[in-house]
């Protein structure tokens, strides 16, 4: 039972004997390299390149839904692009925006 899963894993169209298996799997390091910069101070988060993790994880998440044959590793390392970057926007905007504005509410309460 294990050696016929293994076997079509393996002889998958998708599987580890083709680039659309390893691509997919070495993208990997860029959405982890997100993570570890979650520790990263807010200010130096680029725009830029959170734009673009993020952009680039929907637009290739719903490709990977419409090409033949579904390729649920691509598929997965996208929606995880797709996810940290936008937290670490939503982390830059939060304090480019929302953190002034507390400082001035609070100089002009003082």
């Amino acid at each position: 039972m294990a050696s016929s899963k293994l076997q079509a894993f393996w002889n998958h169209p998708a599987g580890p004997k083709t680039i659309h298996f390893w691509a997919p799997t070495f993208k990997w390091g860029i959405s982890i390299a997100n993570i570890a910069d979650f520790a990263k101070p807010p200010e130096k988060i680029s725009y830029p390149q959170q734009v673009a993790v993020a952009c680039t994880g929907i637009i290739w998440s719903r490709y990977s839904m419409v090409i033949t044959p579904k390729n649920w590793n691509l598929f997965s390392v996208n929606v995880a692009m797709a996810g940290t970057g936008l937290y670490q926007l939503s982390r830059k905007i939060r304090k480019d925006y929302f953190e002034d504005e507390k400082e001035v509410a609070a100089s002009l309460e003082g």
